[in-house]
């Protein structure tokens, strides 16, 4: 079982970058899939990115050219990296295993 914990949330103005972690526990998180989820006020949780167990990368339509994820295996940590933030990107973002295994949240406010 993968247990995730989410960090690096906060306030920033638009055009500002935030980089976000996502620290894992638990086996084989080099063999997984990791991704990156966001969920705006009274939206559904929508895919912002993901990354294979081989470094493949997808990423959803609107980050695509701003957002960057990135895994360190030996660290067992996924990152985005969020630069160009716009209001639009306000939302909780969630750090996701597959399999099913989801962290808390963590709160990413953008200012225009």
């Amino acid at each position: 079982q993968v247990q995730l914990v989410e960090s690096g949330g906060g306030l920033v103005q638009a055009g500002g970058s935030l980089r976000l972690s996502c620290a894992a526990s638990g086996t084989f998180f080099s063999s997984k899939t990791m991704a990156w989820y966001r969920q705006a006020p009274g939206k559904q949780r929508d895919l912002v990115a993901e990354i294979t167990s081989g470094g493949s990368t997808t990423y959803g339509a609107s980050v695509k050219g701003r957002f960057t994820i990135s895994r360190d295996n030996a660290k067992k940590m996924v990152y985005l990296q969020m630069n160009s933030l716009k209001p639009e990107d306000t939302a909780v973002y969630y750090c996701y295993a597959q399999y099913g295994a989801w962290g808390q949240g963590t709160q990413v406010t953008v200012s225009s």
